[in-house]
């Protein structure tokens, strides 16, 4: 009984002594070796290229006013589309007090000199009636009354232009409407009412008091 179970221990242990031979000599195989195949295709390359960059219109423009003042009042908002022509804010006109001065000073001149100009013409003409001076001489008086009122015109039109920024002969061509330049999308309004603003000139930009662009071209504008 002794033997069998020796012999069943040395069988167990000669086995085992095999297996772990296969199993380690299986390891050290290396793997087959697979290869894919692939049957020639035309096909299309595309080539991309990745830049940051933003969409913007390709036409857009910043509108500035032609005077100096306060916004009295805006007509337009972000967002809202608008034609050529169409009224964007209003300008109120703060005078500069010297220039104001003197326009004030030129009208009241321009008075006395019409008054002075009135009764020498008066005057005139009863000479002239009575026959005490010539025709020529008359003529004379008129020409200086008439100069006289023409002055007095240009200088209330000129004190009007200060205050106002327009004159009644204008009419509605005042620079102090201020108008869209062409057709688009209002961007961007960044004043507000009772703003002040700076009229755009050889000296200075101005104030931009909206900006409007075609919305209807876009471009990409690459970093």
């Amino acid at each position: 009984m002794k033997k069998v179970l020796a012999s069943l221990f040395a069988l167990l242990i000669v086995g085992a002594f095999g297996f772990t031979l296969y199993y380690l000599s299986t390891k050290t195989e290396a793997a087959p070796v697979e290869f894919v195949t692939e049957s020639p295709s035309r096909q299309t390359i595309i080539e991309k290229t990745v830049a940051t960059g933003s969409v913007v219109p390709r036409k857009e423009v910043a509108i500035k006013p032609q005077v100096s003042g306060i916004i009295e009042r805006l007509y337009v908002e972000p967002g809202a589309t608008v034609k050529r022509g169409d009224l964007i804010a209003k300008i109120r006109i703060i005078p500069d007090m010297v220039t104001l001065s003197n326009a004030e000073n030129r009208v009241s001149r321009a008075r006395i000199a019409l008054d002075d100009a009135t009764r020498e013409q008066d005057r005139n003409r009863r000479l002239f009636r009575e026959g005490a001076v010539s025709d020529a001489v008359a003529q004379t008086f008129e020409v200086a009354h008439a100069n006289a009122e023409q002055e007095l015109s240009a200088a209330l039109e000129n004190l009007e232009l200060i205050q106002k920024g327009s004159t009644k002969k204008s009419g509605a061509s005042t620079n102090t409407l201020v108008r869209a330049t062409m057709a688009g999308m209002v961007l961007e309004v960044p004043l507000e009412e009772g703003n002040s603003v700076i009229e755009s000139n050889t000296f200075n930009d101005g104030t931009t008091i909206a900006t409007i662009a075609d919305m209807d071209e876009l471009i990409f504008e690459g970093k």
